[in-house]
């Protein structure tokens, strides 16, 4: 990580920063007690509290030039989903993939690529942060998330959306190993937070989340999911599987990752 990242950090959470570096340095050993993991959460609830006390909930992340732009973007997590189904979906350049918008709304949505791409867009350059300790600054076209639920219509107890996606990174029979994630409304209504059809001028490639991906541009890497193919709103994550809230998130990384 960088200097920059850890002082901001170390700032927002204070003495609790111990506790939550835990999830950031060995993120991947599963939260197997109690009492440390609630002090986690606290540490990640102080976290966030503070970063929008301080930053504002509409703050935007640094945006730079196309002089900035990194030569090489290194593919993180799967550089390909293993499913029949997306092999179909990338064989036909996506074609007859959808975007599902279902849970807490009025109006269930579905949306082809084309149809996403005639809506208003937005381009920006930021840079990605992994939790690894790499960076890269790249440039992201794509529909603001906040305009495609708000033609779904939330209903008054939406609280999460939550990200299912193509890739499964664990086999398992209750569904847990397939990779997904989440955020809250506030940081889904982020004018930043959008979700990204096109990186560097050009339709993503496979390896960097085709057809769709989200950009949430002041959290971690690991909150940028790839190979989305629906989105549910939900009043909470009891029903997700470990209920963390994500898959990295049910193996011990904290739920809310802002830098």
């Amino acid at each position: 990580m960088t200097r920059s990242f850890l002082t901001r950090r170390r700032f927002l959470i204070g003495s609790t920063l111990g506790a939550s570096a835990l999830t950031l340095a060995g993120c991947d050993i599963p939260e197997q007690n109690t009492a440390v993991g609630s002090i986690i959460r606290s540490a990640e609830n102080l976290t966030m509290k503070a970063q929008r006390l301080l930053q504002g909930r509409d703050a935007l992340a640094r945006e730079f030039s196309e002089t900035d732009i990194s030569p090489s973007f290194r593919v993180n997590g799967t550089s390909a989903p293993d499913g029949e189904d997306y092999a179909e979906f990338a064989e036909g350049k996506f074609a007859n993939w959808r975007l599902k918008i279902d849970g807490l709304v009025d109006r269930p949505q579905e949306f082809s690529l084309i149809d996403l791409k005639r809506l208003p867009a937005r381009t920006q350059i930021t840079r990605h942060d992994c939790v690894e300790g790499w960076s890269a600054i790249g440039k992201w076209t794509g529909v603001p998330l906040g305009a495609v639920l708000s033609s779904a219509g939330l209903r008054p107890n939406a609280r999460f959306a939550v990200f299912h996606c193509a890739d499964e990174l664990e086999k398992t029979l209750d569904g847990s190993g397939r990779y997904y994630e989440s955020i809250d409304l506030i940081d889904a209504f982020h004018p930043q937070t959008i979700l990204a059809y096109q990186m560097n001028g050009k339709d993503l490639t496979v390896g960097h989340g085709a057809p769709l991906r989200l950009r949430v541009e002041r959290q971690l890497g690991y909150k940028q999911a790839k190979y989305i193919m629906r989105i549910e709103i939900v009043d909470s994550f009891a029903s997700l599987w470990g209920g963390n809230g994500g898959f990295w998130e049910d193996r011990g990384y904290e739920w809310y990752a802002g830098i």
